[in-house]
């Protein structure tokens, strides 16, 4: 059995520089994305951006919820939060 956890993801579009920020209090983490919040555009930048520094492939990450908003969940494949919270901050 593979692991699975749950993210909260906060995704700003049109940046300078795909990125992932920071991780606040209640555990969102805020993902800068260069893509464009046009026809999925952002959502496929945003699994291809997770899945690189995650180290898993892009069937790994699975977007849940919030495919039109800012506010996103989605599941990772194969990882534990302190393994992802790792990755993705350092």
């Amino acid at each position: 059995m593979t692991d699975k956890i749950d993210i909260a993801v906060r995704v700003i579009p049109n940046a300078s520089a795909t990125r992932c920020e920071s991780r606040d209090h209640e555990g969102v983490y805020k993902i800068r994305v260069e893509a464009v919040p046009e026809k999925g555009q952002a959502n496929k930048a945003l699994v291809r951006f997770l899945a690189k520094q995650l180290g898993v492939g892009r069937n790994s990450v699975e977007l849940l919820s919030g495919e039109t908003g800012r506010h996103k969940r989605l599941g990772i494949h194969g990882l534990i939060d302190k393994e992802v919270q790792a990755r993705l901050l350092n």
